[in-house]
């Protein structure tokens, strides 16, 4: 983790930022729970346990600012909250999610199946991509039996 946080706070310093203790703590914790799909709210609940003195609006700055500089993936689902996780080390590539719509589990996979997509939408559209998202929304294993008249209608924005 302190690898990580060396080389957040030398990109915070390439362009001009200063990891400063609230936004270490910020930090701290979306890599301490690098496998959680966490709102502001949750960070800030987490981060004021390190540090009382900090603010729900810090943590918002902290985590647009470093959403602005691809230190984190800025993530929505269609439920209107937005998540973060921290941006792996994987050049341009990251993990995609499964979400279930009615109790809201969120799952990472690893597969990355679009690479011959990628390299066509290149060719054909001489574009560069440089990533990607994908998520699939449907029903997990534990809600997917359930009738269908008991599910709720969940909007996907």
């Amino acid at each position: 983790m302190n690898e990580k946080l060396h080389e957040i706070k030398k990109m915070l310093q390439e362009d001009g930022y200063k990891l400063t203790p609230q936004r270490e703590a910020t930090v701290r914790i979306l890599l301490e729970k690098d496998k959680e799909h966490l709102s502001a709210e949750d960070i800030y609940m987490l981060v004021k346990d390190k540090a009382p003195d900090i603010g729900l609006a810090t943590v918002y700055r902290t985590l647009e600012l470093l959403s602005e500089l691809r230190i984190v993936h800025k993530l929505n689902f269609g439920d209107g909250v937005a998540r973060y996780e921290i941006t792996s080390d994987d050049e341009g590539h990251h993990h995609h999610h499964i979400v279930c719509l009615e109790c809201g589990k969120l799952e990472e996979f690893e597969d990355d199946l679009l690479e011959e997509i990628e390299k066509r939408i290149e060719s054909t559209k001489n574009f560069q991509i440089v990533d990607h998202r994908l998520s699939f929304f449907g029903y997990c294993k534990d809600c997917k039996d359930k009738p269908k008249s008991e599910r709720p209608k969940m909007k996907i924005e």
